[in-house]
């Protein structure tokens, strides 16, 4: 079998489709994904795995997500042929450009009420994000080569092989290994009608942590020491994964043709992050106790 992608109007706006090509060569060649067969101007051919995609209840099953716990941190450190250059994080400059193309206003007027009653100014959004950029910088979180779209639809579990396998590298980069896995944590939550009581708690986070860091350090002890630093970390990066995909539901909301209300679905991630922005605040001040 094979599948066929093509890609959604104007999403080269969001998507570098040359890098996304190049990053699932690597990561076929490392034997993490599925082969490329041919690419043409709009999408390309590319090989079936066998799997079933996670739901609610299976990304937490016990058999399951010290698999996507191992792999993360498997793929994280990958070294890359011919890497040179210094490790610099994507989010950064990839938030920057999202927020210069995403819509400032709309011509329908009712849209454009909606969107000024639900989604915080310009002023506002950019205000934050040099907050958090000033903020997370001090995190120290290594960069590492991560997939940052790790949603349970972009996970393949197979269940006789007991095996899982990533897919969907449209956003794979160079970027913090907190995001990572943080933005995995917020996806328990689902995507069409997220329910944030699905986050994962602080005891399964740190069963999740200890797995990947058995992988990431290749060590069967990884000290409680370990498992709360990345914690920490990870947790400080709660609210950035929110505002992330926030800026890039509000271009989706003028240009995608999917029947999918994006507006109302970047209000739900720009309300969530400014929630967490107060809860990682109270928690770097109990840290500095």
């Amino acid at each position: 079998m094979i599948l066929i992608r093509v890609y959604g109007n104007n999403s080269d706006l969001l998507i570098d489709r040359k890098s996304e090509i190049n990053h699932i060569r690597t990561l076929n060649k490392a034997g993490y994904t599925h082969c490329i067969y041919a690419t043409f101007n709009n999408g390309f051919a590319y090989q079936f795995l066998e799997g079933e995609t996670l739901t609610n209840e299976t990304v937490r099953d016990p058999e399951v997500y010290p698999l996507i716990a191992r792999r993360m941190a498997q793929m994280h450190k990958l070294q890359l042929d011919n890497e040179s250059a210094p490790r610099e994080a994507f989010i950064w400059d990839k938030i920057k450009t999202f927020m210069q193309i995403m819509p400032k206003r709309f011509t329908d007027s009712l849209k454009q009420a909606k969107f000024e009653m639900l989604i915080p100014s310009y002023a506002t959004l950019e205000k934050e994000y040099q907050t958090m950029k000033e903020t997370l910088l001090k995190v120290n979180s290594p960069v590492v080569y991560a997939h940052n779209d790790l949603l349970l639809g972009n996970v393949l579990y197979n269940r006789k092989q007991k095996s899982v396998v990533f897919i969907d590298y449209e956003y794979t980069a160079f970027n913090y290994q907190a995001f990572d896995i943080i933005n995995h944590f917020t996806e328990f939550s689902g995507f069409d009608e997220p329910d944030y009581s699905l986050y994962p708690d602080e005891t399964f986070q740190k069963a999740w942590l200890s797995e990947y860091l058995r992988a990431y350090n290749a060590t069967s002890n990884v000290s409680e020491k370990e498992i709360n630093k990345l914690y920490w970390q990870v947790t400080k990066f709660a609210s950035l994964p929110h505002f992330f995909w926030g800026c890039w539901s509000l271009i989706q909301s003028e240009h995608s043709n999917i029947d999918f209300d994006f507006l109302e679905y970047a209000a739900i991630r720009f309300n969530e992050c400014f929630k967490l922005k107060k809860e990682t605040l109270h928690l770097e001040l109990e840290c500095n106790e």
